[in-house]
């Protein structure tokens, strides 16, 4: 799949790009994923489906302690970002 051209930043050049667009004399076609390049689809999405189960079933094996703990470190981390 060709990838689509950089819009122009100049605001006419943009207006004649998207009436060449609308009109059909240019091609405007969606650019691949960069997540999706490259890789099985079916490893995507067996990774994907205990990627959802784990959280939850790591909390359900935890104590309220081990859970209180987790959290304040996920928390420390958030705030740490900024």
């Amino acid at each position: 799949m060709p990838k689509r051209p950089k819009r122009p930043r100049d605001a006419n050049l943009l207006a004649k790009s998207i009436v060449d667009i609308a009109t059909g004399e240019v091609e405007d076609e969606e650019p691949e994923k960069d997540e999706d390049k490259g890789k099985n689809p079916h490893a995507v999405a067996l990774g994907r489906m205990g990627g959802k189960k784990g959280g939850k079933k790591a909390a359900a094996n935890m104590t309220a302690a081990q859970r209180k703990e987790r959290a304040r470190k996920a928390a420390a981390a958030r705030w740490k970002k900024k």
